[in-house]
């Protein structure tokens, strides 16, 4: 049967929106639809940072796994996930009706013991890492992820993963073949090479200082800060006993992230919300985020886990002929962002699941 949705349908505001029976959204009205008050309506909700192929304590998940956290998902809203990197295929679930769309960065790529063992393709040689980006490019959904920096046992602290000249290679690489590149960046000194050469987001960015931030602006670079997952660091330097410098920059770090959050704002850095789910994060937690920016100062911290963050992505909003892929909230999340964590109702292809 066809829906009338009555209410108010974020974020410009049209009211009556209509479903037809092919979970579609309809440009005019449909006899015989069935009323349902809906008093705040906004396209699906976007987790642009999670990982549906990492189970707890950052292993491999099964593929029932990974359906399960994709259902979670749907639970709290999300109906679109970019998939920052997983070691699980989850092809099998792609086209699914019943669960929200995955976008794929495939594997995420680094050197040997300089990322989480198990997790990513490690590259012994760096000058290989423009044809694995173009071979991760074919085996995604249009983004490339890469491992920026991480721990250097050797120095003791966060250090680059790749030379600038190989970067721009293997970014060149992924926008020839018609794909987008991002990177998990903690600290300083990977961010240069990779903003030069020409990278389309930054995940985290804690390091990120003002310069950087006026070439990521000048650039259009994103930045998916992932702030609940950046509270874990405190816990991340407290294990680190035998690494004191690393320690203490992964508590600066925390310490200076949502400051560095607002300065990126204040800049114009595209800002979107990403959760990190999967291994220490759980699924299902893109309110929280959402307050997190909210907190540190996005003007429009839901939409960037909704219209603007689907335009980024480019998928649609709740226009004639787009998937009925929506939220129905009791009250406007723009003015109690708290009533994102309690979703009235979540349509997937125009078919309701329990929130």
């Amino acid at each position: 049967m066809p829906l009338n949705l009555r209410g108010t349908v974020l974020p410009d505001g049209r009211r009556d929106l209509y479903v037809d029976d092919a979970g579609r959204v309809a440009d005019a009205p449909l006899p015989g639809a069935e009323v349902v008050e809906a008093p705040y309506i906004l396209p699906g909700l976007v987790d642009a940072h999670c990982h549906v192929g990492i189970a707890t304590g950052g292993k491999p998940a099964t593929l029932a796994e990974c359906e399960e956290q994709a259902i979670t998902e749907r639970g709290a809203g999300a109906l679109l996930l970019r998939d920052c990197g997983s070691p699980t295929d989850t092809t099998p679930l792609r086209g699914r009706p019943d669960l929200p769309e995955i976008l794929r960065a495939a594997r995420h790529l680094a050197r040997p013991k300089r990322y989480i063992p198990g997790l990513a393709i490690d590259l012994d040689d760096p000058a290989l890492l423009p044809d694995a980006v173009a071979a991760q490019a074919a085996a995604g959904d249009g983004w490339v992820k890469l491992v920026g920096d991480w721990i250097d046992r050797g120095e003791g602290d966060l250090a680059p993963l790749w030379p600038d000249d190989v970067l721009k290679a293997a970014i060149d690489a992924a926008h020839a073949a018609g794909a987008r590149v991002t990177a998990h960046v903690f600290g300083t000194d990977a961010l240069p090479g990779l903003i030069g050469a020409g990278i389309d987001c930054i995940e985290h960015g804690t390091g990120l200082t003002d310069e950087l931030i006026a070439e990521m602006a000048a650039r259009g670079t994103a930045l998916v800060p992932t702030l609940i997952n950046i509270d874990t660091f405190p816990g991340i330097a407290s294990g680190a006993g035998k690494y004191p410098v690393y320690a203490e920059h992964m508590l600066e770090l925390h310490r200076t992230a949502r400051d560095t959050v607002g300065k990126a704002l204040d800049a114009g850095v595209p800002v979107f919300a990403g959760t990190d789910a999967g291994g220490g994060i759980r699924h299902g937690r893109i309110a929280d985020e959402v307050e997190a920016l909210r907190q540190a100062g996005h003007p429009d911290a839901v939409g960037a886990a909704c219209w603007s963050a689907r335009r980024w992505l480019g998928r649609p909003l709740l226009e004639p002929g787009a998937p009925a892929d929506l939220v129905v909230l009791r009250e406007d999340p723009r003015e109690n962002p708290a009533a994102l964590a309690d979703p009235a109702l979540v349509l997937l292809g125009g078919k309701a699941y329990d929130a």
